[in-house]
């Protein structure tokens, strides 16, 4: 549906839908007689001095607006670009930062070797000081960045620091008697508590939609290296990119990020927010330090599935199991092993791998943590002296989990040490080699690829593909594997 359609109102229209109201039982001949110069004695209206409703939002908001900005930024890009890594491409960013209206307007002016391209985000007023906090995105190479306030004074801006791996940024202005907002906290909001969002949706003007809290400590999406969000059905549309998502007390919670459209530019009531309690502490590091240094354990994370459960004879579905340990790390030195299932840090519960990977994050290199794990059914405590991320750990993902299947489909050899060298993994490295594997079995569904050295089947090593055969064999409803990928172990249940 086009604008015009929106704004468009037919006369007839307006007429039926004055004539369905009744008008209190008036008689109706005509449009002279619908009371609009003279309004006839059966109307009644409110006293002018009635007391407001106290059903309303409008005192929060009152208070909300004057921190939220409009944040317009200018890029350069090379003419020759053809468009394939381009970033503004990846439809989840798109949904915000825009393509030819929307909330990110978009004017690309032809040069000989660049091109401008301009964009609107939002952002949100923290400090009196000038401190704004946004989406990476919103400013990523921008080389102009301008703000404009609530009360229309526009600033020019400095891009304080960015952090991709969770798409906060932070933006300053030099500027007197702002408004910032009032700061949350993100980990006291439960499921089904009201939430406003407010940003500048398809470049409108200064908008507020209202919803609930769907869902908190969504992870996994693909979204950003660190994912932690909070799920909202507030309408959050192309515009609102770095705008604040509010309590019902308007403070500060999360930082509007992204949008399940599933093809649609518009809003489908699943919108993605950034805590505040994360884009907080990367501020703080990014004002202090002009960079976001992450803590280092040394695990790669899976999450435990109903079938990974199942494997380990775990009752519950809990935790994040380690797939693997990265040599020399803080992890193997404290003791931790693969096929542990982490169940805390610091006497908090891990629910997810995401949130471990969060949690992790977000601690200061050089500090100690407890972490608590379950090892073949009995609990352990592990001291691990944290250490800064290197970076190009930082890149790693965990891998996909896979759903409880039959084993069928798979040919393996002895692994050798032509195999070895191919694989990129030691030439010592026991188990058998997938050679071929059907690509409609079970296997190839769970996650099973050609090249993989699959060292364990039900927690028991396997050494050549005799021993693999038999413990297949001796395999009931599913096979728990335990598989080197280029030098990486992860678990696939199949």
């Amino acid at each position: 549906m086009s604008f015009n359609n929106i704004w468009r109102r037919p006369k007839a229209a307006a007429l039926a839908m004055v004539m369905a109201l009744g008008l209190g039982g008036l008689a109706v001949e005509g449009a002279e007689h619908l009371g609009i110069i003279n309004p006839p004695a059966s109307l009644h209206f409110a006293p002018a001095d009635e007391p407001v409703s106290h059903n309303t939002f409008a005192p929060v908001v009152k208070r909300v607006l004057p921190a939220v900005v409009n944040i317009s930024s200018t890029k350069m890009l090379k003419t020759s670009f053809q468009g394939s890594d381009d970033p503004m491409d990846n439809p989840l960013f798109r949904q915000f930062f825009g393509d030819n209206g929307g909330g990110g307007r978009q004017f690309r002016v032809p040069r000989q070797q660049q091109q401008k391209e301009q964009g609107l985000g939002s952002g949100v007023i923290v400090s009196p000081e000038g401190y704004i906090l946004t989406n990476n995105h919103v400013v990523d190479g921008a080389t102009d960045v301008r703000v404009t306030l609530s009360d229309r004074r526009e600033f020019k801006a400095r891009v304080v620091g960015t952090d991709p791996k969770t798409d906060v940024a932070v933006v300053k202005i030099d500027a007197n008697n702002l408004t910032p907002i009032v700061i949350g906290d993100s980990g006291r909001i439960q499921v089904g508590d009201y939430v406003l969002a407010v940003g500048d949706p398809f470049g409108v003007g200064k908008t507020v939609t209202m919803g609930i809290v769907s869902a908190t400590g969504r992870g996994g999406l693909g979204i950003e290296d660190y994912e932690d969000f909070i799920q909202t059905d507030a309408s959050i549309n192309p515009g609102n990119s770095g705008g604040a998502l509010v309590n019902d007390r308007g403070e500060l919670i999360g930082i509007n990020t992204a949008i399940l459209a599933h093809g649609s530019e518009g809003n489908q009531g699943i919108g993605f927010a950034i805590p505040v309690s994360v884009a907080r502490r990367v501020m703080d590091q990014i004002i202090k330090n002009g960079k976001v240094t992450r803590a280092y354990l040394g695990v790669m994370a899976q999450e435990v599935t109903p079938a990974i459960a199942k494997a380990f004879n775990e009752p519950e579905v809990r935790g994040a199991l380690v797939g693997d340990v990265t040599p020399d790390s803080p992890a193997s030195r404290a003791g931790i092993q693969k096929g542990d299932i982490i169940l805390g840090l610091n006497g908090q519960p891990v629910d997810s791998a995401a949130q471990l990977r969060m949690n992790v994050s977000l601690m200061q290199p050089g500090s100690s943590v407890n972490v608590k794990v379950l090892r073949n059914g009995a609990a352990k405590d592990f001291n691990v002296h944290l250490e800064e991320l290197p970076v190009e750990t930082a890149k790693a993902n965990g891998p996909d989990n896979s759903p409880q299947e039959s084993m069928q489909g798979i040919q393996v050899e002895n692994v050798n040490a032509r195999d070895a060298r191919q694989l990129g993994i030691p030439a010592n490295t026991p188990g058998v080699v997938v050679t071929g594997i059907d690509p409609n079995s079970a296997a190839a569904d769970s996650g099973l690829q050609e090249g993989d050295v699959i060292m364990e089947v039900n927690r028991k090593p396997v050494n050549n593909a005799q021993e693999f055969e038999h413990a297949v064999r001796n395999s009931k409803d599913q096979a728990l594997l335990l598989v080197n990928r280029q030098g990486q172990t992860m678990y696939i249940t199949v």
